[in-house]
């Protein structure tokens, strides 16, 4: 997990230089251990590195090959890949990046289907040929951009601007965080930088081999282009391409079909999650899980008891209000019985305001999200134990655990609705009607073949997990110098997952059927078919002594004013039945006051309270 910047079509290499390194110092908290910036013919790339594997040999940029890497995350079957195709000799680090350098100069971009991880990187390739690429799922972020300069390219929006100010957003990204939590179109306001006006950031889309830039500097090319667009039969991360685990002596194939059924289905699924759970634990600096008492990280710590000697590390955050749903019981039941060295942290209205501030400070792409709120305090409960932090994002959206997926499959008479956004956003002018339609477009499925589950469930693959769950989990950590990893998120869990048949997901008022039943084997005290209590984060008790003095100042906010209704958002503060609604408002207010007119997080706090 690091922090990567560069730019691309250097023609002023002094210059470049400069910028390049400037960049770099605005996500130097991405790379705790470290920065290196380096130049090479139309290129300058800058590393800042926090140490997880060959800690000694594995510094960035990397050259093997006649190539060059430099990339953020962790290529998790690198050991693999040496051995399949006898690199050891030719390795002169243990870096999980540098088996791919040689992988390229065998067979160029097919070399990237090999993957197995959580990835963003730019290869200046032994053929001319320059490629920035992100991972399937996005687990990794990546931002670019066009100026006057070059191509730029890096971890963090922040980076790409002169001073960390940007320009005003656009009013539909407003309406899509206001509404959805997140945005869909990218970056705010498309983050035009305030100091070069014209020339747009972008985030670089996730996945499916088709979402990749490539730039062809020998043919005078000076603008990216898309390499070999998604098409409809392309494989994806659903797919059962590489489903076979290359360079293992486990092989599967991730289709249900060919099933005796449940039995097999349990065993398959064992194989797959304690294989992937093994190579996320690669690492060597220590490492642990956050364990909320749920399915999904409850699942990940049985497996990680079972793969380590010593007792695991758990960290768990829980909150002393009453109205809040707080499972640290069923956390600490889970701790017991695997156990694990389980900490405990607890999160209070002091902490509420002390980091409310920080999260949107560094959710400089931003999400409305208040899980973002403990998350931030678990990597800081956790930093200075754990450099390593494994998670359970993925498990509901691959295995079928939403409630509204259940709901979906009902008909109407049921109760049943469709899967999507329900927006309760009456402040806004347009009611938040523009981003549910965008959002509709954005998470159309590509293969008409999906059954209404599996629409549900690839329309949050492609909206809320990258632009909500997976920023969140990175920026959240990588304020704190951890690296989160999503042992759900490997391709060969997803492929298996999302094939599964509708009844080995849903089945009853049960979702996450087949996970559950795996989970009720390994650890019957996680209580797999208890009913969920849900996770909920007691903001609007902790805003509600603070509503009065918040309102009349949020609702003076120019964004806020641009796409709202003033005296609606005032009603917010002053009327009980929509206080729900008042922390993405104050979000927003705190993130506009940070990222647009460049107050410090705590003035930009103060300014709304006083």
């Amino acid at each position: 997990m690091c922090g990567i910047a560069g730019i691309l079509g250097v023609t002023d290499p002094a210059q470049a230089e400069r910028d390049v390194r400037a960049m770099i110092e605005r996500i130097a908290h991405r790379g705790p251990n470290g920065i290196r910036v380096e130049s090479g013919p139309g290129w300058c790339v800058a590393h800042a590195r926090l140490s997880i594997i060959d800690l000694e040999g594995g510094w960035q940029p990397l050259h093997a090959a006649g190539s060059t890497i430099i990339g953020n995350g962790e290529i998790y079957n690198y050991l693999e890949l040496a051995e399949e195709f006898g690199l050891g000799d030719k390795l002169a680090t243990g870096s999980d990046f540098e088996p791919l350098l040689h992988l390229y100069a065998l067979e160029g971009e097919k070399a990237f289907e090999r993957l197995r991880g959580m990835y963003a990187f730019c290869l200046i390739g032994c053929d001319g040929r320059t490629w920035l690429v992100r991972d399937g799922f996005g687990i990794k972020p990546l931002y670019t951009d066009q100026t006057d300069t070059g191509f730029r390219f890096s971890s963090e929006p922040r980076a790409l601007t002169a001073d960390g100010r940007q320009s005003p957003p656009q009013a539909n990204q407003v309406e899509q965080l206001l509404s959805l939590g997140y945005l869909i179109d990218g970056p705010m306001g498309s983050w035009v930088d305030a100091q070069a006006p014209g020339f747009a950031t972008e985030r670089l889309p996730d996945g499916d081999l088709g979402d990749m830039l490539v730039i062809d500097w020998e043919a005078g090319g000076s603008s990216p282009k898309p390499a070999h667009p998604r098409e409809s039969g392309d494989p994806s991360v659903f797919d059962d391409i590489g489903s076979r685990q290359r360079g293992s002596e486990k092989t599967w194939v991730p289709a249900f079909a060919g099933m005796s059924g449940e039995e097999e289905a349990i065993q398959t699924l064992d194989a797959i999650l304690e294989d992937s759970v093994k190579v996320h634990q690669r690492s060597d600096v220590p490492y642990g899980l956050f364990l909320s008492g749920g399915i999904d990280s409850t699942a990940i710590a049985t497996l990680m008891s079972r793969l380590n000697e010593r007792p695991v590390t758990a960290f768990t955050c829980g909150f002393d209000t009453p109205e809040a749903r707080d499972e640290r019981g069923a956390a600490e039941r889970v701790a017991k019985a695997l156990n694990l060295d389980w900490r405990e942290t607890t999160f209070g209205e002091e902490d509420f305001w002390r980091i409310a501030p920080q999260v949107a400070n560094f959710l400089d792409d931003p999400t409305t999200d208040y899980a973002c709120l403990p998350t931030y305090k678990l990597a800081e409960a956790a930093r200075g134990t754990l450099t390593v932090v494994l998670s359970g994002e993925g498990g509901d959206e691959l295995f079928g655990g939403y409630g509204r997926y259940r709901r979906a499959l009902r008909p109407s008479w049921l109760g049943g609705r469709p899967a999507e956004p329900q927006i309760d956003a009456a402040f806004l002018k347009d009611g938040g009607k523009g981003a549910l339609a965008r959002w509709r477009e954005a998470a159309a499925p590509p293969d008409v073949s999906y059954t209404p589950l599996q629409r549900a469930q690839y329309a949050d693959i492609v909206t809320w997990l990258p632009n909500d769950l997976l920023l969140k989990l990175d920026r959240m950590l990588m304020a704190h110098g951890l690296e989160g990893r999503t042992p759900f998120l490997d391709r060969e869990v997803a492929a298996f997952a999302f094939n599964l048949p509708d009844r080995m997901k849903v089945r009853g008022r049960y979702g996450k059927w087949l996970l559950r039943k795996w989970l009720e084997r390994h650890c019957p005290a996680a209580e797999p078919w208890a009913k969920k209590k849900g996770f909920t984060v007691p903001v609007a008790s902790w805003i509600a002594p603070r509503a009065g003095d918040l309102g009349p100042r949020i609702a003076g906010v120019q964004a806020v004013a641009e796409v709202c209704d003033i005296d609606a958002v005032r009603a917010v503060f002053t009327d009980p039945a929509q206080a729900h609604n008042r922390w993405p408002l104050m979000f927003f207010a705190l993130w506009s006051r940070i990222h647009l007119d460049g107050a410090d997080p705590r003035a930009a706090l103060a300014s709304l309270l006083s």
